[in-house]
């Protein structure tokens, strides 16, 4: 089936990339910014159009990888172009297909197709998805495509319910934005030691991989070490009397989880020492004013 991409951008750019690598029937791209267009066509060894409804006439799959916010406007612009039998997806993790109002209307069958991977790189990241997991939901018809065509391609692929999509995108950032977020934070204090950020990103990249791959490979509650886990609230109390107020909100934050996490991996530890000082309100009391 010819397969067509509308939005240029790093999400465009991968997938049309890889589905080349698959030996797929590209067409090409559409872009508002015709250089992007032309761009993603040269790197894909496909066509730049130059008006949307070409492609959408020669596409038998439309894969729209705009941002969110363009994706109803493209959908309402492209609607009365679509042809009969047309499969219609978009790539956006928090929305799901409801956004392609007057599908059956328009004879065509939409699903929003997400993989679970940060597109960091409009011509590297490409290469990721050949272990990406994917999830798909909307029409039978568009995700039995779909799903056959993605696992065709070695990929696995789960079908969601549209009204999870919300939740779903909430789950995949925080595995994967916010955590660069807690990162960041490590790297901030180790500055305040001395390090360089380069410095302090190379020393703890060893803990943090292996971190990552404790948890993949024995979960959460397996994983989990550290003073929290051990009870030791004599250190965890030196932690917060050295970060400033925002710092210690969220290590506190965070140790409440981490708390959660290890009287599940130590049901018969008694934490409620550790649980009055990750109380802020209880421990401030007692501590006036102390972090």
């Amino acid at each position: 089936m010819k397969t067509g991409i509308i939005g240029a951008g790093r999400v465009g750019c991968s997938l049309g990339k890889y589905f080349r690598s698959k030996n797929a029937d590209l067409v090409g791209y559409y872009d508002t910014n015709a250089a992007a267009a032309k761009e993603a066509a040269a790197f894909t060894q496909t066509a730049g159009f130059n008006q949307v409804q070409q492609l959408v006439r020669e596409s038998d799959i439309l894969f729209i990888t705009t941002p969110d916010s363009l994706l109803v406007p493209v959908w309402e612009e492209i609607k009365g172009m679509s042809h009969r039998n047309q499969i219609i997806c978009h790539c956006s993790g928090a929305l799901s297909s409801d956004s392609f109002s007057g599908a059956k209307e328009a004879g065509v069958s939409c699903c929003s197709v997400h993989p679970m991977l940060p597109f960091s790189n409009k011509f590297s990241s490409y290469q990721q998805l050949e272990h990406a997991f994917f999830t798909v939901e909307g029409h039978p018809y568009a995700v039995e495509i779909i799903t056959d065509l993605l696992t065709s391609y070695g990929n696995e692929v789960c079908q969601i319910d549209g009204k999870a999509k919300p939740k779903y995108h909430a789950a995949a950032s925080i595995l994967s934005n916010q955590v660069i977020a807690v990162l960041d934070m490590g790297y901030r204090l180790l500055k305040d030691c001395g390090f360089s950020r380069e410095k302090a990103i190379a020393a703890t990249a060893a803990l943090v991989r292996q971190n990552i791959e404790n948890v993949i490979s024995q979960g959460c509650v397996h994983a989990l070490t550290g003073p929290i886990e051990r009870g030791d609230v004599s250190t965890v109390e030196k932690h917060l009397q050295v970060l400033n107020p925002e710092d210690a909100a969220l290590y506190r934050m965070l140790g409440t989880r981490l708390l959660a996490i290890a009287k599940e991996k130590n049901p018969a530890q008694n934490y409620e020492n550790m649980e009055h000082v990750l109380n802020a309100v209880a421990y401030e009391k007692e501590n006036g004013g102390f972090q």
